[in-house]
Order: C-alpha cells, then structure tokens, then sequence
C-alpha cells in the first residue's frame, strides 16, 4: 500500500488532503509537528513514506515583503529538504506551488515551461522553492502550481465575502485582476490522482479551468449562496494598495496533464456550485439586504 506524507497538513489543502485520502495509509503533519527547515528532522518525517506532498508554506504575502528571510527559510529552504530527503528515500515529492511565481504582466495563460519573474518577496521565495527542489530531486519532484484557493477548513476569500454580505449592503471588489478561482477539494483530489498515476516528474498546473476576477467571483458566490450579486460593485486595485504587489493576470494553462494523460480541473463555476452544495462554502444564515448604516 502506498504511503503518504502531508506537510502542512493543519492548513486549508492540507485538510482536505486528508479527507481525500481516507482510508489509505496518511502521515498528516502540521506546522507543530514538523519544521521543515530542520533538514534531519525532515528526513526522520519522510523515511517509510512513498509519495509526500508539500503544502507547507509561509503565506503571508504581505508580511513576507519586510520578512524575506522567514519566508525563505520555509518556502525555498524547506521545499529543498523535502527534496533531499525524498531523493534520498527514493519517494516522490509534490511541492505546491503559486501563480506569484509569474509577474501577472500576461495575456494570455501561462505554459508549464514559463520562465520566473515574481514580483513580489513570497513569490520569489516560492520560485527559488520550486527551482531547489527540482534541482535535488529532478527525477522525482512534481511542482503542482495553484491560485485563488478557497475551501471549508481556513480563512479565505470566499468566506469573508459572505461574512461582510451580512453587514455591508454592498461590497466593492476588484475587477483588473483576472485568476482561476480554485475549490482546495479539487485540487487535492487532482494532486492525489497525480501521486497515483505514472506521470513524468516537472510542473503541473493546479487551478479550475476558466477565468475571471475578482468581481466575477464574487458576483458568482453571491449567486450561489442565495444573495443578490447586484450587491456586488466593481473597483480597481488602485483603491486596495497593499505592501506586496499582486499579479493583475493568474491565468495559469493546463497542457501539462493532458500530456501526462490526465484530465484537467474543471471549470471554476461548476466546482463552485458543489462547493456550496456540499457545504464547503457555507451559505450565510441569513440572505435579506442588511439594512442601511
């Protein structure tokens, strides 16, 4: 029986690895159980695993901006002990990766083989992650890039949206950024058909299929949760400055599974509607307007 390895595993993802990966032989470990930049702790961690998957990560974005060297240490330093110690066990490693590794100045979805330009401290320190592991371990590591991650177990877009729909009679969101937004259960469960299958070691993208922004999103949960999107208003990201720049395109392509002959993620609106189907996103108590302050 295969033996499986989660890193991150308190996380979003990482819960919904688990719950994928019921019923089979799991290691779930969390921040505090293992630290990944302790190069001989990780290789304890990995020994008698035969796939681990790495959702580890120092997500803070903007923090990262003035805390580039705690970011390094987990994203890039981190990832290539993994990489150490799966080369040395002989294992597979799926290292989860992000669109911030790209600069967001495309047009039209990037490729697999794009060359890095983060722009801001987490993308780089993400991209030196990917470039690490792939360095020590190229015959094995697999780099499942991913974006616009919502989900049931952690804090996300698509839940404040519908928080702040109960005290806001509208919301404004931006419409100058175009992603696939990405329901974690998806991506776990295509993450878990790529640890199974015969494919080659390389990049892969993790993303829903489709596009769109930030306000068609938003618009798209109000819908679906039963909330008028009217509600919804449009701006830019000139009206939301933050430390750390964002990519305005995350359009990420998906011929990488096609050529390891696996099928892509579906599109974003289907996997949302069985998001809040399911209850992965939850719909708010109560629907009505709220009154105007």
């Amino acid at each position: 029986m295969t033996r499986y390895l989660i890193t991150g595993a308190s996380g979003m993802l990482g819960t919904d690895l688990i719950d994928v990966l019921q019923g089979r032989e799991v290691t779930a470990l969390g921040r505090a159980d293992l630290d990944v930049t302790d190069l001989d702790a990780v290789r304890q961690a990995v020994a008698g695993h035969d796939v681990v998957v790495n959702a580890a990560a120092y997500t803070k974005v903007d923090d990262a901006e003035t805390n580039e060297d705690a970011a390094y240490a987990v994203n890039a330093l981190g990832a290539q002990n993994l990489a150490i110690a799966a080369r040395e066990a002989g294992v597979k490693l799926i290292q989860v990766s992000t669109d911030y590794v790209f600069d967001g100045s495309a047009t039209t979805p990037y490729a697999e083989n794009t060359p890095h330009a983060p722009i801001s401290a987490y993308g780089r320190t993400k991209a030196a992650g990917e470039k690490l592991a792939l360095d020590e371990h190229p015959d094995g590591t697999y780099i499942v890039r991913t974006a616009w991650l919502y989900g049931q177990h952690g804090p996300n877009f698509a839940a404040t949206m519908i928080r702040l729909s109960a005290s806001h009679p509208t919301v404004s969101v931006v419409t100058d950024q175009l992603g696939q937004p990405t329901w974690t259960k998806d991506l776990a469960r295509q993450i878990v058909a790529l640890a199974d299958a015969d494919a080659p070691a390389g990049v892969y993208h993790g993303t829903n299929a489709g596009q769109g922004s930030w306000f068609d999103f938003t618009r798209a949960i109000f819908s679906e949760v039963g909330l008028d999107p009217e509600r919804v208003g449009k701006t830019d990201s000139a009206s939301f400055v933050r430390p750390a720049p964002r990519p305005a395109y995350s359009v990420l392509g998906h011929d990488g599974w096609s050529a390891a002959g696996l099928s892509p993620l579906r599109d974003w609106r289907e996997a949302l509607h069985e998001a809040v189907e399911t209850g992965a996103v939850a719909r708010p108590a109560d629907t009505s307007t709220p009154a105007q302050a």
